[in-house]
């Protein structure tokens, strides 16, 4: 198969899966989540592979969807059904057609937590947003100390659609993360046990090289049978109807009064002049917000 988006290797028993569009930090474009599973798939029927290392070319492993496509970019876009806002499809936004394409990609990426062959994110730089999604579904993660990861979009305009964040942090350490969308770097998510661990960026390559090589010495049919034994607990807390509100409200934070407002912020002043004002810290979008108790109450 022939990738747009990343680049697909396999050395001995190792299969590494590299996105590749490190002039935009390896960012979400439309093509992508659909190539990550299909080079998973690919992994999956090579029976020479064992192990999986996903892993981003340049300084980056993903900064998440590309917001220069997906927000900055004037009018409706995928992902932001803008019906009534006075231009493109004037029909009012359908959450159902919304949840059809981003539960595509959340399972395009639950490909990695599904795949039959143990999988690694290898996370040298940030994983932010999407990114983080992305890395969290592999099986391990190490991190540079260097690298930071975390979910700003969970100020405004965004859910993380995996939901992997509670799986892998507990209710209090997951809701810290979620409630401030702050990022941290590797040494805080290995201690909060978002991560398995992280190292040196120095010693990074050498790190996860040691524990694919060990973990690929392991017949196949072992490695399948432990990772499914674990997932199947998973299962039964209940991961997928998780994800499935995680999904649902990811659309609704883009088309709420705030998530409209972040949209025009992003088309008036640029998605990274916009993401800096949703993360500076100052109230957001105050004057777009509706009470939450607006409706008067009736009188007994």
């Amino acid at each position: 198969m022939t990738y747009q988006t990343l680049n697909y290797a396999v050395d001995g028993r190792i299969a590494t899966i590299t996105l590749d569009r490190p002039q935009r930090m390896n960012a979400i474009s439309l093509e992508m989540p659909g190539e990550i599973a299909a080079a998973v798939d690919s992994a999956n029927r090579d029976d020479s592979v064992h192990v999986i290392v996903l892993t981003g070319a340049g300084d980056g492993f993903c900064s998440g969807y590309d917001l220069r496509d997906f927000a900055e970019a004037a009018g409706e876009q995928p992902g932001s059904q803008l019906g009534g806002a006075g231009e493109g499809d004037a029909r009012p936004w359908d959450p159902m057609a919304d949840f059809f394409g981003m539960n595509e990609c959340t399972q395009h990426f639950m490909s990695l937590w599904r795949s039959y062959k143990p999988t690694i994110a290898r996370v040298h730089g940030p994983a932010v947003a999407g990114g983080s999604d992305i890395a969290l579904c592999c099986d391990l993660v190490i991190m540079a100390e260097e690298a930071v990861i975390g979910y700003p979009p969970a100020r405004v305009w965004g859910c993380p659609t995996t939901a992997m964040w509670v799986y892998r942090l507990g209710a209090e350490r997951a809701k810290r993360m979620l409630l401030t969308g702050d990022l941290v770097d590797g040494r805080e998510a290995a201690r909060l046990g978002l991560v398995l661990e992280s190292v040196p960026r120095a010693r990074l390559d050498a790190r996860v090289a040691d524990i694919a090589a060990r973990i690929a010495s392991v017949p196949k049919n072992q490695l399948m049978m432990q990772k499914m034994m674990v997932n199947q607990a998973y299962d039964a807390m209940g991961l997928a109807n998780t994800q499935r509100f995680a999904t649902l409200f990811d659309g609704i934070t883009r088309h709420s009064p705030e998530g409209v407002w972040f949209k025009r912020r992003a088309e008036a002043v640029g998605f990274k002049q916009a993401v800096r004002e949703r993360d500076g810290g100052a109230p957001i979008a105050e004057e777009a917000s509706r009470p939450l108790a607006g409706w008067a109450r009736r009188e007994e």
